[in-house]
């Protein structure tokens, strides 16, 4: 079997840094203000592409509400109009709302949301509506620098390029990443990255 660290290795020489979409994303240190863009982007990037996802989030901007403050502050009927270009808007502004109200209402802020326990985090997150596996760990690794291996289609198809298992379930192949590679989020996050640009350069 191919070793998960040589992969990366090979990506990482073939493409640097990760970079375009996800210089934010795999940027370190964040500021709170950028966790939270990370954030509203994980819920406006499902079932859109990255362009789209852009220019909802320059009209949140342009409103000033692109923090969880403003959105939960104005409400989904402001919201929807604002994330039309991501698709499925009425749906998303309705589990933006509540994923602000969640975060705001529990811990006040980003900051405090941070120092819970990734398993019990991740299990809150689940229980939030329009909240899967992928969206609850994107927000974990790439917002509060949580080290969990976010697994999407990208990853299903570079595990089977490389033969790397036949069993393509989610939990499974964290499992296989988690195990075979160091536990460090920033190698996480550069990784899932990689992988994902990889994908897209096919």
């Amino acid at each position: 079997m191919i070793n998960l660290d040589k992969l990366y290795k090979q990506l990482k020489k073939k493409y640097g840094s990760p970079k375009g979409q996800w210089l934010l994303w795999c940027k370190r240190p964040k500021t709170e203000k950028e966790r939270e863009e990370v954030i509203i982007e994980a819920i406006l990037t499902q079932r859109a592409n990255w362009n789209n996802v852009r220019l909802a989030f320059g009209n949140l901007k342009r409103e000033k509400m692109d923090r969880l403050k403003g959105i939960y502050q104005k409400g989904e009927k402001k919201l929807a109009p604002l994330i039309r270009p991501s698709g499925f808007y009425k749906t998303k502004a309705n589990y933006l709302f509540y994923l602000a109200q969640f975060i705001l209402k529990n811990y006040g802020g980003i900051n405090e949301m941070k120092k819970e326990k990734l398993q019990d985090l991740r299990e809150k997150l689940l229980k939030l509506k329009g909240i899967g596996l992928e969206t609850a760990d994107s927000i974990l690794l790439y917002g509060l620098d949580k080290p969990i291996f976010v697994i999407d289609e990208y990853t299903r198809r570079f595990v089977k390029k490389h033969k790397l298992a036949k069993n393509l379930s989610y939990h499974f192949l964290q499992k296989l990443f988690e195990g075979e590679i160091k536990r460090d989020f920033r190698l996480y996050q550069d990784f899932h990255a990689l992988i994902v640009i990889d994908g897209k350069a096919r």
